[in-house]
């Protein structure tokens, strides 16, 4: 290839004729990428040629370094490379290149500095360096635009001696800034975002610019008319360095909401202005609601652009799909943000601003203001949901009203707000208000407009996923015979006219009731299954893929709300029905790998499996490979810049993107992920449900699950990917002993890792409970346990989590003391603690499983984290901390026993003092404790049985004892006592009688077994302290026994409750029963009578 041909072929390139410019591509993908990088930058850097194929030459070459750097630099001679590279510096600042092409060598020459950056951060470049300070320093025009259009691309370019340049990098920079020529200004301003995107781990350089800022939300101001790049990377700032806009709140909030409020600017620069306020409420809410004007003015922007809809209503209504097309529209984004402010601000800031706008749309005459008042309800209920709740009752009559608006997109919007607050405020939403919402939406389930009126059926699917089933019960002959009428009706339409919307719609609505109503909805089986049969059978074009997949995802709903005796007669035909589709497509290369079907006869599958069990066995064959290879689909992902970003936004769409900084951004498609995500939790289905009979599959379930631990596009694959292990190592037992330790080496060190690496504590806590899981199943199935070395392991990554869970209690304190700390950021603070106390739990977890297994054993490893958990007990502490610590030295004294007792002095003070504390959850875990150390920890810790008794009886004996928020902790202080009574051998007639007093026990079945458990002993010994002199006691004794029946308090234990009944049994013999039973309740009675025979 040499330049001649490279010339025609970039003319080729940029043809309008199709033909001719694919077969200059194929042209140019055959020539190797040495003769294609030395042509094109002989192109790009002389000055001989056309500016248009000059610059088709410079972005070539930096894609070509960008993923051919070893192919097509690298392998040249260093006297090339360095021709190359002092070629670079003269084409930089040539008079003949326009800001466009300078721009465009500047990137290709950013990029090539990347790749020459080591991994010790030297430049092999140190030239570039030199001249980019001596042209920024010029006078130039053309000179200062190379030097920062290579710095805007590359800021990291300074590598490892940027400590040294860091003067004249500010210096420059500020110079730049207010340089006489927009286009060093704008570039001036790109460049110091990127520099502190890139550097925002380092604090006191981010703070050197703080004296910046003005010039540079001044001059971002200037060039939106024009470009957003500088907005762009302003946005970006405020997400990476936010404090640094603080001094410049004001300032900052008057740009963003000024450019998202000026309708002569593009759509995408207002939108961007609106993030770029968006970005700073959810970065720093505190400084935020202190410049509260700022937020009516924010809501008052979201509204305005909410209301920017189109007026074409013919179009919208005959729209069959449904979906709109409007995910870059103004109105979404304005809907979107409200939904992210109130989530950032709260419902204290927002909602005041909010309910006046709203109140001022009630009557207007405006459509689009009605539909913006109903989607703005719906944006803001999760943010604003604490305030919100209180006015409810007003919100849902005005939503109701607007099902009868005169506009169907109104009514549209009415059925979306309600199906919104029916998730927002679950459950107390559909109790509250089911006599006004339900008929109201069955009346709009007939509306003319068929985009209206399967919105309220989709609405219907919002209000029943979360509706109890009794609240449900009484409207469902109304609703199922309205339904069953309008499946017949569109059944009709569609084979006449072809539209579908209303009727794809009906089956799923006709799915959620079933799902919702589960055996309540036997009654209207035979009554829907036969049509939904039909269109599964009988709709098998193209282009009804979906409605299919819809139906089949109904069947297999209502198959399982019914269960499976009623299902069964129609379970043949339909399974060969869904064998045959899935023939096909395992066969078929009809079938795209985006078949919309694909995900819902998945799903359809895995619950057919729930209803079956074991007896699904013989349709895996057919399952497992589509099944399997949805779950190993691997995302298309790039590296990509400013310029490939858009393309993929605009040409493809369904991509998201991360941006990397260096004016570089990390790409994933989106399509197949939440599909896959749906695959791995049906895996974990098959494995839970099948056990021994899903034995064939479990190698190549393990070789799909265990890589995705790592799969950072999605926290639910590898959530799921952790929770599969414990179960495919059960169903490996068939396997042998040889196979399922194979399978232990290959998943153990991988699992480790993934939970040493994992950035997200709530999948960390997932993988955590799937250690423990896997640590139980291989000691009590296969007698297998971990290696020192492994153990070892582990506790090391325990040790750092636990690290990890000191270090944001520290931070959370450190922000309470930040100037813009108020009660919403408390809250947000105590979500995180939340989180974090979430983890806590799973660590003690993994510990509880190891004393499991290794018993008295674990110790010695135990000692290597001792020292964590003794700090979490010390004064100033979180009670959460408190609170878990003592759970796991409970399990020191449990598993421990009497070799326990030599950490006593750690622990025992602040158990004993805790059974008074203040919270609930502590008293529980230190009740549990003083009764573990005297059912397990021996004659040793005799010496504490009465202090512990003390603060029990205190405890029990408080008058909030009984309140439901402390009913836990009060139990398990009452079986604390009975354990040290019975094994402490602390009994007394005056101790008896006040246990008696106590009970009964309701809430905790495992500690009812003890508590009961012990009454039964003494009451079967014939024991004087619970007897009495002449049985006198036995009223007693009843009244216990039939509180207990009563409430359920032996359901837990099978061999508790016959030795309850039998006592009843021998009282009810003697004289004295006529005379009890009239003290008893009638619940007391009525469970006498289920259990013992008149």
């Amino acid at each position: 290839m040499d330049q001649s041909s490279v010339v025609d072929m970039l003319s080729s390139l940029m043809l309008a004729d199709n033909d001719a410019r694919k077969k200059a591509e194929e042209q140019y993908e055959r020539a190797d990428a040495k003769s294609k990088f030395i042509c094109l930058s002989e192109v790009a850097l002389g000055e001989s040629l056309s500016a248009d194929l000059r610059s088709l030459a410079a972005v070539l070459l930096r894609k070509l370094i960008n993923n051919s750097y070893e192919e097509s630099f690298a392998v040249l001679p260093n006297q090339t490379k360095e021709h190359i590279k002092t070629a670079c510096l003269s084409a930089v600042v040539s008079p003949s290149l326009d800001l466009p092409l300078r721009r465009k060598v500047c990137d290709f020459i950013a990029e090539l500095a990347r790749c020459l950056l080591d991994d010790d951060g030297y430049l092999d470049w140190q030239p570039l360096l030199t001249s980019m300070f001596e042209w920024a320093s010029s006078d130039s025009r053309e000179h200062c635009e190379g030097s920062l259009g290579i710095f805007s691309q590359f800021p990291a370019i300074f590598g490892n001696k940027q400590a040294h340049f860091l003067p004249y990098v500010k210096k420059m920079l500020l110079k730049c800034l207010h340089h006489e020529a927009y286009s060093v200004r704008a570039l001036a301003t790109k460049g110091t975002c990127s520099f502190l995107v890139v550097n925002e781990d380092n604090k006191s350089l981010v703070r050197e610019y703080e004296d910046v800022m003005p010039v540079i939300l001044s001059v971002v101001g200037e060039s939106v008319t024009t470009s957003d790049e500088c907005l762009k990377a302003l946005v970006e700032m405020v997400d990476s360095v936010p404090k640094l806009f603080k001094s410049q709140a004001s300032n900052a909030c008057e740009l963003f909401l000024g450019i998202a409020g000026k309708e002569n600017l593009t759509e995408s620069t207002r939108q961007l202005g609106l993030e770029g306020f968006v970005s700073f409420s959810e970065a720093l809410p505190g400084t935020i609601r202190k410049h509260a004007p700022y937020i009516p003015r924010a809501v008052a922007v979201c509204f305005s652009l909410m209301c920017e809809l189109d007026d074409d209503v013919e179009t919208w209504s005959t729209d069959d799909d449904g979906e709109d097309d409007d995910s870059n529209e103004n109105s979404v984004a304005g809907e979107t943000a409200l939904d992210r402010i109130s989530c950032a601000l709260g419902g204290k800031a927002v909602l005041p601003s909010l309910v006046a706008t709203i109140q001022a749309c009630i009557g207007s005459t405006d459509w689009k203001r009605r539909h913006a008042l109903l989607m703005a309800v719906s944006s803001a209920g999760e943010g604003c949901s604490k305030q919100m709740e209180a006015a409810l009752d007003d919100i849902v009559i005005l939503v109701v009203a607007f099902l009868r608006d005169e506009h169907p997109r109104v009514r549209y919007a009415a059925c979306n707000a309600l199906g919104q607050l029916s998730t927002d405020f679950a459950r107390s939403f559909q109790r509250s208000y089911h006599s006004t919402v339900l008929p109201a939406l069955f009346e709009t389930l007939d509306d003319a407009n068929p985009r209206v009126q399967a919105h309220a059926g989709a609405a219907l699917v919002n209000f029943s996923e979360d509706c109890p089933k009794t609240v449900l019960q009484p409207y469902l002959d109304q609703l199922m015979q309205k339904l069953y009428r309008i499946l017949g009706v569109e059944v009709n339409q569609f084979t006449s006219t072809g539209k579908k919307l209303v009727l794809e719609q009906i089956v799923t609505t006709i799915a959620s009731v079933a799902d919702s109503a589960e055996e309540y909805f036997v009654t209207y089986y035979d009554q829907f299954m036969p049509g939904l049969k039909f269109i599964m059978e009988n709709l098998v074009e193209k282009q009804m893929r979906l409605l299919r997949g819809k139906t089949i995802e109904s069947i297999s709903l209502i198959g399982l709300a019914v269960g499976k005796d009623k299902f069964l007669p129609d379970a043949n035909e339909i399974m060969n029905v869904l064998l045959k589709y899935q023939t096909e497509m395992n066969e078929s290369h009809e079938y795209d790998d985006d078949d919309p079907q694909v995900p819902y006869l998945i799903s359809a599958w895995a619950r057919i499996c729930k209803l079956l069990g074991p007896e699904f066995q013989p349709y895996l064959p057919h399952v497992m490979p589509q099944l399997m290879k949805v779950a190993s689909h691997k995302p298309e992902v790039a590296m990509v810049d400013d310029d490939d970003e858009t393309v993929l936004k605009e040409e493809q769409g369904g991509w998201q993107f991360i941006n990397l900084g260096d004016a570089q951004s990390f790409a994933i498609k989106t399509s197949g992920l939440e599909d896959k995500a749906t695959a791995c939790q049906l895996l974990v289905c098959y494995a839970k449900e099948l056990k021994h009979a899903f034995s064939g599959y479990v190698e190549q379930t393990v070789k799909v699950m265990v890589p995705l631990l790592k799969f950072y596009f999605h926290d639910g694959v590898r959530s799921s990917a952790a929770e599969c292990l414990p179960y495919l190592l059960e169903c490996a037992a068939p396997h042998g002993v040889e196979f399922v330790n194979a399978l232990w080496v290959y998943i153990l060190p991988e699992l480790l890792g993934a939970v040493r690496s994992e950035p997200e504590s709530e999948v960390v806590g997932d993988q955590m409970a799937s250690i423990a899981s896997c640590v139980e199943v291989m000691d009590k199935e296969y007698k297998i346990r971990l290696d020192h070395a492994r153990t070892m392991e582990l506790l090391t990554i325990l040790s750092e989590r636990l690290q990890e869970h000191v270090n944001k209690s520290e931070e959370r304190k450190e922000a309470r003391k930040e100037d813009d700390y108020d009660d919403v950021v408390e809250e947000k603070l105590v979500d995180e603690d939340d989180e974090d106390v979430f983890l806590l739990s799973k660590i003690a977890d993994v510990i509880h499983s190891l004393f499991i297994v290794y018993r008295e054993g674990f110790l010695p490893y135990w000692e290597q984290i001792q020292l964590q958990f003794e700090a979490m007990l010390e004064p100033g502490r979180e009670w959460p901390d408190y609170q878990w610590s003592v759970c796991v030295w409970d399990d020191v004294i449990e598993f421990g026993g009497e070799a326990s007792i030599q950490y006593a002095g750690k622990f025992i003070q602040p158990m004993l003092e805790g059974v008074k504390h203040t919270q609930s959850e502590v008293r529980q875990a230190c009740s549990y404790g003083c009764g573990i150390m005297a059912q397990f920890g021996g004659r040793s810790y005799m010496q504490y049985y009465d202090c512990a008794l003390n603060n029990l009886v205190s405890t029990i004996n408080d008058a909030e004892a009984r309140d439901y928020s402390n009913l836990l902790a009060t139990e398990n202080s009452i079986s604390a006592v009975v354990k040290i009574l019975k094994y402490g051998e602390r009994a007394t007639t005056e101790s008896i009688d006040a246990l008696l007093s106590w009970l009964p026990i309701s809430e905790d079945k495992e500690e009812a077994a003890h508590v009961y458990g012990y009454i039964c002993e003494l009451v079967e010994a014939n024991s004087p302290m619970i007897l009495g002199e002449n049985n006198a006691k036995l009223p007693a004794v009843l009244d216990c026994i039939a509180a207990a029946l009563s409430v359920g308090a032996s359901s837990e234990s099978v061999e508790l409750t016959p030795r309850l009944v039998a006592i009843a049994a021998r009282i009810k013999d003697s004289p004295l029963w006529d005379h009890i039973l009239p003290r008893l309740s009638e619940n007391q009675i009525k469970a006498l009578e289920r259990y013992i025979p008149a």
